[in-house]
């Protein structure tokens, strides 16, 4: 019942719609805490993870922009974010963690298509972020377009990791 629970609320936020990658403000999750943006990351050794981040990519042959899936962070080790003003959320730096992520992918015009949307933990170890203060994406896949599930996929970078052919 739990994770009816939660399908439910990640597909209503979804449903609210998923903001650009030129949109920088993020809004949080219902039921996760809003931290000011101002904090220093690099004090607490921290890192900071986008809450939540949608993939595009634009078209010069169509003069249009694809939009890709959208990636949402739902918990935390179990627990609702704490998701900064900015729309990131601090990570402890060198240290293990497990987030579960919610996936969807989006129409022609960029509202999302809840029927596709999956979830999948994705696993941090104490390796994976070593310099406090960083800001990191979790993309929910490598690229755009012309893929398939939710994979997600760390980067320093708010674009795909590979363009799309």
């Amino acid at each position: 019942m739990k994770s009816v629970a939660t399908l439910i609320l990640a597909c209503l936020f979804l449903l609210t719609g998923c903001q650009s990658l030129t949109d920088t403000k993020t809004a949080s999750s219902p039921g996760s805490q809003t931290l000011p943006a101002n904090t220093d990351a690099s004090d607490r050794n921290s890192v900071l993870l986008s809450a939540r981040h949608c993939l595009s990519e634009y078209l010069s042959d169509q003069g249009k922009t694809h939009y890709g899936p959208c990636l949402k962070i739902i918990s935390i080790d179990g627990n609702a974010p704490r998701v900064r003003d900015d729309g990131f959320i601090e990570i402890p730096a060198a240290t293990s963690t497990t987030l579960k992520t919610s996936c969807v992918y989006r129409h022609a015009d960029g509202s999302p298509i809840p029927a596709t949307m999956e979830t999948t933990d994705f696993q941090i170890t104490p390796g994976t972020f070593t310099k406090p203060g960083q800001r990191w994406y979790l993309h929910a896949h490598k690229q755009a377009r012309q893929v398939v599930g939710c994979e997600p996929t760390l980067s320093r970078s708010k674009s795909p990791t590979r363009a799309t052919d």
